[in-house]
């Protein structure tokens, strides 16, 4: 959307833009707005985020992520980057996990090119797009495997890549989901639902050890 005005235009970014990638970030760069995501052509500005809902499960994912990442060779971490899959899709994902020597490059921009192995979101609820636009997107891209937490109804949904398709992977008789990209990454659903960071990041460094 364009505001004219007699000297100089100024262009900002709103919710239901239908943009090309090139476009989204030359209005994205010259607008104030702390987060917005292209996502199958159309823009998405997200609200502020309240702390229970988002805050503090967004640091408990990653503590667990980065936790991983310092234990095992040749994987970064990554907090809302900015990735660029294609024309018509450039997310912020609340947490990447990914393979130096894998799908996603760093580019000259400095913003990720390419699909991670890993993607992390924390939604309220159903109803959030990171489980419809955004699912079907990661899911198109290449992404390996998608984690959302619907922080309101008290889930977690694990998706892994199978033929092109996300299938949903349960918590076996433990309560642990383990993923199946990267070899140790085990998560206690019902730990880090009930804050229980010691017991995640004890699951965790037992999955490592059983590598």
């Amino acid at each position: 959307m364009v505001i004219a005005n007699s000297s100089s235009p100024l262009t900002i970014l709103e919710n239901g833009d239908r943009l090309n990638r090139d476009e989204f970030e030359r209005r994205y760069t010259a607008s104030n707005i702390k987060k917005a995501e292209l996502i199958e052509g159309i823009v998405h500005v997200a609200s502020l985020p309240l702390f229970t809902s988002h805050g503090k499960p967004h640091s408990q994912i990653i503590v667990w992520l980065v936790t991983y990442q310092s234990m095992v060779d040749g994987l970064e971490v990554g907090i809302k980057p900015t990735v660029r899959l294609d024309d018509e899709n450039e997310p912020q994902p609340d947490a990447v996990l990914f393979r130096i020597d894998g799908k996603a490059k760093i580019d000259d921009d400095g913003y990720i090119s390419g699909a991670p192995e890993l993607i992390a979101e924390i939604a309220a609820s159903t109803v959030s797009y990171d489980l419809h636009s955004k699912k079907r997107t990661y899911e198109r891209s290449g992404v390996k495997e998608y984690i959302v937490w619907r922080t309101l109804d008290r889930q977690i949904d694990w998706f892994i890549l199978e033929n092109g398709k996300y299938n949903r992977i349960e918590p076996d008789q433990s309560g642990i989901i383990r993923s199946q990209e990267f070899l140790g990454l085990w998560l206690n659903v019902n730990a880090i639902l009930n804050n229980d960071m010691s017991l995640v990041l004890k699951t965790l460094q037992t999955g490592i050890a059983n590598q």
